[in-house]
This record gives structure tokens, C-alpha cells and sequence, in this order.
């Protein structure tokens, strides 16, 4: 039987999507560096910005669940972004497509790690690349924060979030925090459960490196993927317990490199659990170790994306994401200045940051383009001095 048209044409659109959403995600997971802060900001630039597919308000939605919830926030929201836009399929293929350019890269790096003794040199490109970063997230925080700031309220919200990051406090409770504060404000005197994180799986006993179990190792990066909030150096600590005080599989050093190397290449920063896999089991190590410290979060957003909407239609549940989307913005805005005070730090790098800020605003030039061309400018000034 021959379908109709309109089936047909149903079809192809749907194909359409998810060609548009996986290659979007991969030309993200090849050029997004700076850590979550800054792939929110560039996600916001496709898909708020450009291709329009979701609503400032959406987005900001998205980014509150995603630090709600355990695990690396911005894969997570790229994996929100791909349950939006085509389901479970589109989750799959979204959160696929960021991390895997992360961790062939990664690979390739703990391949010459492992080789060589030593990290290939990229100073020189992030120098470059770190400013534009900045400039990205700045126009990220102007576009959210006339979505977000709906009152003088909401604003003191997002702006005692702010302080609070920078003395410090836990990101979890300033997001809980201002949530239940959004929600007092309107009088509504009612208990909001905050998500827990997941039961990790519990792993004891020591190895020797020379011989690390299949099984234990991923069992070690589901337990991460499970209970690790907030950015790569929580997840620094975290793994710095398990790995080097009670397991040995790693000396202080080794770990410092993995967490560096996850920081300095593009995509989620839990790619730190690539190199990791890659240097105590090889490939086959790199492979079960992202899987393991990934697949709680796509399990996680499976579970959660269908409720997001439903929150909105509760007065209660959305006043406290609108408190949770406004901490969102100080949490960014706190790392961007952390990231900001390291980029920016002379004139060359302080030229790139405006330079790249001036194309945001006016022309809204394609953020890819510009890191691609920071990552040149930077290229070339380490070439010269």
C-alpha cells in the first residue's frame, strides 16, 4: 500500500531533523570548547538564535532541569535539546553525536600520552580560543536574561545566586535554594522535593592498574555519571578518592593530565573519563569508561524530559524553575568571570574577546566560525612571541 502524501512528506521531514540535529551536534562536539558554561552558550546561539527551534524560555527550562539532575549539564542539555526535537531517537542521536568528536580526540591524545609521556601542545590554540568563549557567553547570558528576569524579584534571585557561587557554595543547593525562594515569594508554602542523584553502584577493593577488571572500571564511571554534580574539577575530587587514594590505579599526576586534557578539548569535560579508560585498558578501556560515566544521563533526561512540561502547567513547579532558571544564570555568569580572568589577561587576548563580542551582536556571526578563528589568531600569536 502506498503511503499518502502527507505521510510521505511527514517522513521526510523527520529525516530531515535528524540529519540537521546529528550533524549540528557533531560540528558542537568538534568546536565547542570551554567547559559547560560556554556549550550552553553556543547551543543557545544554534538552536535559540539561528534555526529558532526552541524559545528563549524553552532553552532556559532545558539548562534548569540539566542542573538539576547528576551528570555533565550541558551534554545533558544537548541530550534534552535532541528528546525535544525528535524524541527518544533524537535524544540518543543528540547526546551520541556531542560526545563522540570529545572522545576520539581525548583517545588520540592518551594515544600520544601513553606513546610519548607527554600532552601534545595547545596553548597556543586556546589562547585564542579562550576569549571568544568569554564573548559567546557573555551574549548567551544577555539573550537568557531577558527571558528569565521576570521581576525585581527574580533578579535579586539571580543576582544572590551570583555571589554565592563566587564564595563557593555548592551549585546544587544555590539552585535548590533559589528555586524554593521563587516559590515562597508567591506565597505558595508547600514542600518541593529537589531530584536526588542516582543510586551510584558501590565499588570496593584495590587493583593494580597492570590489571584493572572490565567490570570494575565501568562500574567505577557509572558510580561518576551517577552521583557527580557540577564541573570537571568536582569531578577531579571525586575521582581522585576512588582512583588514586583507594583503588591505585592512578598516580596524582596521571589524574591531573586526564582532568587537563578534558578541560582543554572541545566537548563535555567527562571526556576526562576517555583518557582515563585509555591509559589503564586501552581503547576498549577508553570506550567502557565514557560509556559508563555517560549513559546515567541519557538515562536520567529519559526519565525526566516528559515531565518539563507538565511543570509549567503547576503554579508551584513553575515558580521554582523560574528561580532555578535565574540561579542558572549566576552559576554561568560566576565561571565567567573564573574563565574570563584567565583568558583575558593582555591586550592581544582583551582585542579577540570584543572583537568576537562586536560580530556576536551586531552581525551574530556563526559562533563556530569564530572560535575556529580564535583558535587561528591564537595559532599565529604563539608563532610570533
Amino acid at each position: 500500500m502506498r503511503r499518502a502524501p502527507a505521510a510521505i512528506a511527514a517522513h521526510a521531514s523527520g529525516s530531515r531533523d535528524l540529519t540537521a540535529l546529528a550533524l549540528t551536534f557533531l560540528r558542537l562536539g568538534v568546536t565547542a570548547f570551554g567547559g559547560p558554561a560556554a556549550h550552553i552558550a553556543l547551543m543557545e546561539h544554534e538552536f535559540v538564535r539561528r534555526r529558532r527551534w526552541l524559545t528563549p524560555g524553552e532553552f532556559l527550562d532545558l539548562v534548569g532541569a540539566a542542573s538539576l539532575i547528576p551528570g555533565p549539564s550541558s551534554t545533558e542539555v544537548a541530550i534534552y535539546i535532541g528528546y525535544r526535537r525528535a524524541g527518544l531517537v533524537g535524544l540518543g542521536l543528540a547526546g551520541a553525536c556531542f560526545i563522540l568528536p570529545a572522545a576520539l580526540i581525548v583517545s588520540a591524545m592518551a594515544w600520544a600520552y601513553v606513546s610519548f609521556g607527554t600532552l601534545p601542545a595547545v596553548g597556543g590554540l586556546l589562547r585564542g580560543v579562550e576569549p571568544v568563549v568569554v564573548a559567546v557567553i557573555v551574549q548567551a547570558l544577555w539573550t537568557f536574561g531577558r527571558s528569565a528576569v521576570k521581576t525585581p524579584l527574580l533578579a535579586l534571585v539571580g543576582a544572590g545566586s551570583l555571589a554565592l557561587s563566587v564564595a563557593g557554595v555548592s551549585p546544587l543547593a544555590v539552585l535548590v535554594g533559589a528555586g524554593l525562594a521563587s516559590v515562597a515569594a508567591r506565597g505558595r508554602h508547600v514542600v518541593f522535593p529537589a531530584l536526588a542523584p542516582a543510586a551510584g553502584i558501590l565499588v570496593s577493593g584495590a587493583t593494580a592498574a597492570t590489571a584493572v577488571p572490565m567490570v570494575k572500571l565501568f562500574a567505577v564511571f557509572l558510580k561518576a555519571g551517577s552521583v557527580v554534580f557540577g564541573s570537571g574539577y568536582v569531578l577531579l575530587v571525586f575521582l581522585r578518592g576512588d582512583l588514586v587514594e583507594r583503588l591505585g590505579w592512578l598516580t596524582e599526576a596521571q589524574l591531573v593530565d586526564a582532568v587537563a586534557v578534558g578541560q582543554v578539548t572541545p566537548g563535555p569535560v567527562f571526556t576526562t573519563a576517555t583518557f582515563i579508560g585509555y591509559l589503564l585498558r586501552g581503547p576498549w578501556g577508553a570506550l567502557v569508561a565514557t560509556v559508563g560515566i555517560f549513559l546515567p544521563s541519557f538515562i536520567l533526561v529519559a526519565v525526566s524530559g516528559p515531565l518539563i512540561p507538565r511543570l509549567r502547567q503547576s503554579q508551584v513547579a513553575s515558580a521554582f524553575l523560574d528561580g532555578i532558571n535565574v540561579a542558572s544564570l549566576g552559576l554561568m555568569a560566576a565561571v565567567s568571570l573564573q574563565l574570563a580572568r584567565a583568558a583575558v589577561n593582555d591586550v592581544p587576548t582583551a582585542l579577540i574577546a570584543v572583537t568576537a563580542l562586536g560580530l556576536l551582536l551586531r552581525f551574530r556571526t556563526s559562533s563556530t566560525w569564530l572560535v575556529l578563528g580564535g583558535a587561528l589568531v591564537g595559532i599565529a600569536l604563539s608563532m610570533v612571541s
